[in-house]
């Protein structure tokens, strides 16, 4: 019982686990702020090309 109780305390002081969750953070911030640029900068683009085919089409 007592080794079953040492492994539980080793197992709450080892910081493996909050570390992984750390970087599972990080990463779906980094993701989500990628799309957020990805969205933007394909709506802007959208919006040149459209500038772009009506002045085309009106010359």
């Amino acid at each position: 019982m007592k080794n079953f109780i040492g492994g539980i305390v080793n197992f709450l002081k080892e910081e493996d686990g909050p570390t992984a969750v750390e970087y599972a953070v990080m990463l779906a911030l980094i993701v989500v702020v990628c799309l957020a640029a990805i969205g933007t900068l394909g709506t802007v683009t959208n919006t040149k090309f459209e500038e772009v085919g009506t002045a085309i089409a009106t010359n």
